[in-house]
């Protein structure tokens, strides 16, 4: 059992032109993106290369038409906006309305979470370099006048796995681990007309279990087979269904709880049937009761509350670590430790844990504006403090003044995000995207997550160098393939000899 797994991170950013409620908000974010690419220089030229990108593919066995598509499904096309790719391996563009940054690959719940991390500060200083105080920026998921705006996960999953036992498996777990990493939202609804405070500010977005859409008719599990990685032996799991989280322990818990549950699923080793009678139902009943005593049925009639269901897979999670402690490490009996320590005090009461969980925290501030000022939920001044919580701006965000204040659990210091921001990780093919950028970016034509495309000095043609039989590179294969490398002539020819995959298996 191991959290460890290729693992990222994709935020849209809300957005808003200050006493300019009519204003674009994509020439906004076109504004702020473009800013950031002129005063990165090595992110002026390369562009995304969208030609191996397959949106529609569903993993249930079909493509959708193209025709009855949604505009926004359509993500393998180039629309004109600005897109650019970073030297810390991440790709920051525009998607729709939104600046959206899309973290590098990862091997780590710990690193997943840093690399967002830097992208916050890479989306506040997008908005700095563009000379912009009227530009705000939250990371939230919704305007609370019916839009959503989504904080997605990726995991690498094998092949293997039959999708039908992700979605029994994954269901219930996704409905209840809001308990866990929900945002926090003042509102009921979409509009956010209903009056109270609920766990998750995108829970009453979903409208079904499964499906392939992902800004209408949301499912609970996405069904988009775009594995960017070998297709016969992985599938890549689009997650929807998460809150862009501030707080880092909420987002280490995200990632780190759900990996260990997919070890469980690709074990075959979850052997509890904990399906919902109505998942959907269950997913916003948990989350409009922040006293978390809500009962959700099953399919078998038994009737338990999101914590609880939390404590039926973290049960599950720990019996199989023991089993196996020679596939255990350090980093998943951490994560492992917290969950624990996490569904306990959720248990015995929630408000111990405002300085780890972003809703609790939420939560906890919003209860000091109502006994101090005697406010009702439907208080327009509560659902400022609510957006102000997600602002970017250092002097802004009341997530950033508990964070001074010492108030608020972090993971990582400033020195780690800064490094974060430039230098990719070095244990995934995120590392030869980034440092080739950083190297070589005159030569570099374009990028994808599967490729490198070059234009080098002395060739006819354009060389496209791809990275998908090297998803699962350990460290000293990049760090090898890198050396000596001066030039792309040079780099060229070894790092295309690494590539050549080795000889399949049986066990493969």
């Amino acid at each position: 059992m191991s959290v460890r797994r290729l693992m990222g991170a994709e935020t849209e950013f809300g957005i808003s032109v200050l006493g300019h409620p009519t204003a674009s908000p994509i020439a906004a974010s076109t504004r702020i993106v473009n800013a950031y690419a002129n005063a990165n220089l090595r992110a002026r030229r390369a562009r995304w290369d969208f030609e191996e990108e397959s949106p529609l593919r569903d993993a249930r066995g079909f493509d959708m038409a193209r025709g009855l598509a949604d505009p926004s499904q359509l993500t393998d096309e180039d629309f004109g906006l600005v897109n650019i790719i970073l030297t810390n391996g991440a790709r920051f563009y525009v998607d729709h309305a939104h600046p959206e940054y899309s973290g590098p690959e990862c091997l780590s719940p710990y690193d997943a979470v840093l690399w967002d991390k830097a992208g916050e500060q890479i989306v506040y200083d997008a908005a700095r370099f563009a000379g912009a105080p009227d530009i705000a920026l939250y990371k939230n998921n919704t305007d609370n006048k019916g839009a959503s705006y989504g904080s997605h996960e990726n995991y690498l999953m094998s092949r293997r796995t039959a999708f039908a036992d992700i979605v029994r498996h994954l269901t219930p777990f996704f409905v209840s681990r809001q308990v866990v990493c929900g945002a926090g939202r003042v509102g009921i609804g979409q509009d956010g007309s209903g009056e109270g405070f609920q766990i998750s500010q995108r829970a009453d977005f979903f409208e079904v279990e499964v499906g392939l859409e992902t800004t209408l008719k949301r499912p609970i599990i996405n069904t988009r087979d775009e594995p960017h990685a070998d297709p016969n032996r992985f599938r890549r799991l689009h997650v929807i269904i998460g809150d862009a989280n501030l707080s880092e322990i909420s987002a280490l818990l995200k990632f780190g709880t759900t990996a260990m549950v997919l070890a469980l699923i690709e074990a075959d080793a979850i052997t509890k049937d904990l399906t919902l009678a109505n998942p959907v139902a269950a997913l916003r009943a948990i989350s409009h009761d922040p006293t978390l005593n809500t009962l959700v049925e099953l399919r078998d009639g038994r009737r338990l509350t999101g914590v609880q269901l939390q404590w039926e897979y973290f049960e599950l999670a720990d019996a199989y670590a023991k089993s196996r402690p020679d596939e255990s490490e350090h980093e998943t009996a951490t994560v492992l430790a917290r969950w624990h320590d996490v569904l306990t005090a959720l248990e015995s009461d929630p408000m111990k844990l405002a300085s780890q969980l972003d809703w609790v925290a939420k939560l906890a501030l919003l209860n000091q504006y109502r006994d101090r000022d005697n406010l009702s939920w439907a208080s327009p001044k509560l659902a400022l403090v609510d957006l102000q919580y997600s602002d970017m701006r250092p002097g802004k965000g009341l997530h950033h003044k508990l964070v001074q204040l010492g108030r608020m659990e972090t993971l990582f210091d400033k020195t780690q995000i800064d490094a974060a921001m430039v230098r990719p990780p070095d244990d995934t093919r995120a590392y030869f995207r980034g440092r080739c950028l950083e190297k070589f970016s005159d030569e570099i034509v374009a990028a994808s997550w599967d490729s490198v495309i070059f234009d080098v000095p002395g060739e006819r043609l354009l060389r496209r160098i791809p990275t998908l039989t090297r998803f699962e590179a350990p460290k000293p294969t990049w760090a090898t393939s890198w050396t000596g490398a001066r030039t792309p002539n040079n780099f060229w020819p070894r790092w295309v000899r690494s590539l050549v995959p080795k000889p399949r298996t049986d066990d493969d």
